[in-house]
């Protein structure tokens, strides 16, 4: 009986050890709990709030409109248009990718290519990226993918803006195109810290006007703060800053006179830039041939891409900005009028010409062995005597002709407003020294400057060059900046600010000067090379013909047809008109094309006409 009591006790006293351990053990956790409840509510209240806050509120970037572009008469010439896309974000989709498209299928047409680039995408994407399924629904397909949606978590409807050209090829070079972000489009972005205003857009300028005014065409992106259950579906909106649309530009160019000038060139190459001097607003830019810039909108297929890539006739490359070329006697008015400025020789000064020009012991001949007897400067330039300016190569010196020429913009960037614009080559003794690295390479030898001065040696210009040093020269030495976009139109006010409208810089010139080779010019195309293509205009025109070898016959007499084709001259063209009141300058190349005088200058007829006659611009 007493060990049984003893028992008991033990065991009382066990379980009353054990229950208040227990409770300690109970109150423990219990303030563990009560002081991190303490701690979240009160200490860290502020910042859990606001991540909670940030947790039901989903921030739905908004888009701009993209600007559209006009040209000079309010035709459009890029515009948006609302179609759907289908996007995806693979961390909701329920099941596998392939039965999801597979049962997507059913209801919404989707391309085989389109589902590999998609899985593809799938692949290489974070699984809660949104990623392009099918873009360019209709409104069928868009209401009907609506109507059971529910059938699809992830996958989202949306709509979208879209670029579209409706001029087609016509201008392609100017107005460029927009494409599809890349990942380098995104580091240079963010480096300018504009990447921000790209969240929610998924294309971006890419060549032309499109690339160059990105910035002024892209508007600003907007912001919608939409509250979110837990699963993501959207309730309610509970805060909206509108998008701004990107402001419109309207181009200096004419799209008809466009038009014309590039059906002049039909199947061949070439370039042409017609500029109003007084202004230096470009009218026509043409690059030929063009190309679609509607293929590049939302990325251009395989074989579009090995069409224009793989085509001899390289049209993608944007000639008047980025080819250069030896502008032959195109260039001789800007040498006669170094001559004169520089007081090398005078108008009136006469020479012989007996066909060629003799310099250390070599010959220089003229363009088909012509001999035009006592020659001045006028007739010279009429004529288009090579042993005239031949001549003046050594008395005027490479570097003083390199320096007066630079003013009009020669070897100069011009400062138009597209991107790639190449300097070309204004030969002097100091850029020959740059250019070479060996002693012997570096010498300039004064035989050198003889084919400068005709337009060949190592002259080497953009037509652009050609068509504003044209420009200028029409324009008594005043250098108005050439220019394509005209006006740009505030999207919210409707406002216009003009982009150019002061010189760049005034040339100093003597106007006596500038008549002795505006004369000439004029001669030209009354009595000169250029007569044939103008004799019966219905106006005053001034110009000036060129023939350039794309490559040396060593002393061999040029036979085009026993040439192949691409090694055939180039055929140039610049002019002004009305010679009193210019309206509008020219210049142009037809690559391979053999003489200017035949071939350049009734395109620039062609061009003239339009503007001048059929426009009505005499009667202004």
């Amino acid at each position: 009986m007493f060990e049984f009591k003893k028992t008991s006790q033990l065991l009382r006293r066990r379980t009353f050890v054990r229950a208040v351990v227990a409770g300690l053990v109970v109150v423990f956790f219990l303030g563990l709990l009560v002081g991190r409840l303490w701690y979240l509510q009160v200490v860290r209240y502020e910042g859990l709030a606001a991540r909670a806050d940030q947790n039901r509120i989903a921030i739905v970037p908004l888009p701009p409109r993209r600007g559209e572009v006009l040209d000079r008469n309010g035709e459009v010439l890029a515009r948006n248009y609302r179609d759907y896309t289908l996007t995806v974000t693979p961390a909701q989709v329920e099941g596998s990718m392939e039965d999801m498209l597979e049962e997507l299928s059913s209801l919404i047409y989707v391309s085989p290519r389109e589902q590999r680039r998609f899985l593809k995408a799938v692949r290489q994407n974070s699984r809660y990226a949104e990623i392009l399924l099918r873009n360019s629904l209709n409104e069928i397909e868009a209401s009907w993918f609506a109507a059971h949606s529910f059938k699809f978590p992830g996958v989202l409807l949306q709509a979208r803006w879209v670029r579209e050209y409706p001029q087609g090829e016509a201008a392609a070079h100017v107005i460029g195109y927009v494409g599809r972000i890349s990942e380098g489009d995104t580091e240079q972005l963010e480096e300018e810290g504009r990447l921000g205003n790209y969240r929610g857009t998924s294309i971006i300028g890419k060549k032309g006007i499109e690339k160059t005014w990105e910035e002024v065409l892209h508007g600003q992106t907007g912001i919608e703060e939409v509250e979110v259950t837990a699963s993501g579906r959207p309730v309610r909106v509970l805060n909206r800053v509108d998008p701004i649309p990107g402001a419109d530009l309207q181009l200096s160019i004419d799209i008809e006179l466009q038009k014309v000038a590039e059906a002049q060139f039909a199947n061949r190459r070439g370039a042409l830039v017609a500029i109003e001097p007084k202004t230096g607003e470009v009218l026509a830019f043409v690059s030929a041939p063009s190309f679609d810039p509607n293929l590049f909108v939302d990325g251009i297929d395989v074989e579009n891409w090995r069409k224009l890539n793989e085509s001899p006739d390289h049209p993608l490359i944007n000639r008047p900005l980025f080819g250069t070329y030896p502008i032959g006697s195109t260039y001789k008015p800007f040498v006669a009028l170094a001559a004169l400025e520089l007081e090398k020789r005078t108008a009136t000064e006469r020479m012989y010409d007996p066909g060629y020009f003799e310099f250390g012991g070599q010959r220089f001949r003229n363009a088909g062995g012509a001999v035009y007897g006592t020659t001045d400067m006028h007739r010279a330039l009429v004529v288009s005597s090579d042993t005239y300016f031949y001549s003046l190569g050594p008395e005027i010196g490479v570097d003083a002709l390199h320096d007066f020429s630079k003013q009009f913009g020669f070897g100069q960037i011009t400062g138009i407003d597209l991107e790639g614009e190449r300097r070309g080559i204004l030969p002097s003794r100091e850029w020959k020294r740059n250019a070479y690295k060996k002693p012997s390479q570096q010498r300039w030898y004064a035989g050198e400057t003889i084919s400068v001065a005709v337009g060949q040696g190592y002259n080497s210009f953009t037509l652009l060059q050609l068509a504003q040093a044209t420009s200028v020269l029409a324009n008594n030495g005043i250098y108005m900046t050439p220019h394509i976009v005209r006006e740009v139109i505030d999207s919210a006010t409707g406002t216009s600010t003009a982009t150019v409208t002061e010189p760049s810089h005034i040339i100093p010139l003597k106007q006596e000067n500038i008549d002795v080779v505006k004369n000439a010019l004029v001669e030209v195309t009354r009595s000169g090379t250029a007569r044939r293509a103008f004799g019966d205009a219905p106006y005053q025109a001034a110009g000036k013909t060129g023939t350039a070898q794309v490559f040396s016959l060593r002393g061999a007499k040029y036979n085009a047809s026993a040439i192949d084709e691409r090694l055939r001259d180039h055929a140039l063209f610049m002019a002004y008109a009305p010679a009193d009141d210019p309206q509008i300058a020219i210049g142009l190349i037809v690559e391979n094309a053999g003489w200017g005088a035949t071939i350049a200058a009734p395109v620039a007829r062609s061009v003239f006409d339009y503007w001048l006659v059929d426009r009505g611009k005499l009667n202004k």
